[in-house]
């Protein structure tokens, strides 16, 4: 069995972890063994409620219509590759090879203000004429602002789904990825039928930060989910920069707090396009 193939039927049947799957595939290069020795190896390592499951599912027909990518094929971006707990499917709707292209991340509130926009708004249009590819994460707020300035000043944008590539969510953006699909990518490395829940999007969080090169974040709470993409970042040794405000804004806390912490502080599109240069990212 090739390992595409083992990674792919391992993802369908959705109670494989990620984890699981990596682990697997270096048990695979290990020790090379048949697609039933496999299998079992897998379902001793599933939780007692999971290996019926597990089973079950496996023997059913699989999604096919689906475009994939794994960590084994040179598609794959290397920088992507490199983090921890890397992706080990990622599905795709769009232009694949966007992966390859130097990216900078934008995230922010969902509830964000007219800042967030006027931030946006100064930074992308720099960004396009200077073919950097833009990703976010397609919530409402600061990421859809994101992705609809890039296409709006005609620039290729990745939106990273916390869902698989079938759901829209929210259900405001579908039209918006809908678009994104036609004329950028849209990524996930949830199989289809995967809901939007909670828990995975801090998981689609490391996806965004490991995919950058540089990660800006134009308004966030104290505690919110902006603040564990820039950690995650700076854990993956990106650049993070955090858009100043106001002290008493809420929504400026998380921000002025990474300042203080070291983020660079995003005051305008140029120094951070030179800072992309300086450290030959662009």
């Amino acid at each position: 069995m090739q390992i595409r193939q083992l990674i792919f039927q391992l993802s369908q049947t959705r109670v494989v972890s990620n984890r699981l799957i990596l682990q697997t595939c270096r048990h695979f290069f290990k020790e090379p063994r048949n697609h039933t020795q496999i299998f079992e190896w897998v379902a001793e390592h599933l939780h007692e409620n999971r290996r019926t499951i597990f089973w079950q599912r496996l023997n059913q027909p699989m999604e096919t219509s689906m475009k994939y990518v794994t960590l084994t094929e040179p598609l794959y971006p290397e920088k992507l590759r490199q983090i921890y707990n890397p992706p080990a499917i990622l599905y795709y709707q769009g232009q694949i090879e966007l992966l390859k292209t130097p990216m900078v991340a934008i995230v922010g509130a969902r509830r964000c203000s007219h800042y967030s926009d006027q931030i946006v708004q100064s930074l992308v249009p720099t960004l396009v004429k200077q073919t950097i590819t833009t990703v976010s994460g397609l919530a409402q707020g600061a990421d859809a602002c994101c992705h609809r300035e890039t296409l709006f000043n005609q620039g290729m944008t990745v939106a990273v789904l916390g869902n698989s590539l079938d759901y829209a969510y929210p259900t405001d953006n579908r039209i918006l990825q809908q678009t994104i699909q036609r004329l950028g990518l849209v990524i996930s490395e949830y199989p289809v039928n995967t809901p939007p829940r909670r828990f995975q999007f801090p998981q689609r969080n490391r996806i965004i930060a490991g995919l950058c090169d540089t990660l800006v974040i134009t308004q966030a709470r104290q505690k919110s989910g902006s603040l564990i993409t820039a950690e995650l970042a700076l854990q993956e040794n990106r650049n993070v920069w955090a858009a100043p405000g106001p002290i008493n804004d809420p929504l400026s806390v998380g921000c002025n707090q990474l300042i203080a912490a070291g983020a660079q502080p995003y005051l305008n599109a140029h120094d951070l396009v030179l800072e992309l240069k300086n450290n030959k990212k662009i």
